[in-house]
């Protein structure tokens, strides 16, 4: 790897957005990949450098490019619940079908992790296939309540997606659904709102 590649990555992932734009004004490879195949634009996006990722962007990074994990940087604005790197990388048009290594959409992490802000402008903001189902059998809904603490935020999540469509009876790969799995862990607040839209 050259000089140049090697300052883009290593700006990137420490988020100086002046060193990202200087490495790709001399040359830099925009979508170069270190020992893990991740690119700069999935470096900045893990800690969340909206800057030097908006800098990426409009250099024409690749918001998909997955790397030895299957993450991407559209992937893991799931995990960090950034809206505001969400918004920084629709203009790239990332695939909102890509998935991670758990067969999973940007929604289903953010869910899982009570990202509130998150879910509601991603619902908001892109055509994200609400009940899509990943590997284990389950979809957003689902993980909020399966992985979720039951707590305010993951009951806003679930709100969220009931009204936004999701389908509440859409079982896990046992047949339990988000409603009987809420019952199970005493989660009431969420129980009551799966309740409602039997």
């Amino acid at each position: 790897m050259n000089t140049l590649d090697r300052a883009l990555l290593e700006a990137a992932a420490r988020g100086d957005a002046d060193a990202v734009r200087a490495a790709l004004d001399g040359g830099a490879t925009t979508d170069v990949r270190d020992e893990r195949d991740r690119t700069p634009l999935l470096l900045a996006a893990r800690g969340d450098h909206v800057a030097a990722a908006q800098a990426l962007v409009a250099a024409g990074a690749d918001p998909n490019a997955q790397d030895d994990r299957l993450d991407s940087p559209w992937l893991v604005t799931g995990v960090t619940g950034s809206v505001a790197m969400m918004r920084t990388l629709l203009p790239a048009d990332p695939a909102l079908k890509v998935t991670n290594r758990f067969g999973g959409i940007s929604l289903i992490p953010a869910a899982e992790r009570g990202h509130v802000d998150y879910v509601r402008a991603v619902l908001r903001e892109t055509d994200i296939d609400i009940d899509h189902v990943n590997r284990l059998g389950w979809t957003a809904l689902l993980e909020a309540v399966i992985l979720g603490d039951g707590g305010r935020a993951h009951e806003e999540i679930v709100e969220l997606l009931i009204t936004a469509g999701a389908d509440p009876g859409l079982p896990d790969g046992e047949g339990v659904t988000a409603l009987e799995h809420a019952e199970r862990r005493g989660f009431t607040g969420i129980a009551g709102l799966l309740r409602a839209v039997r």
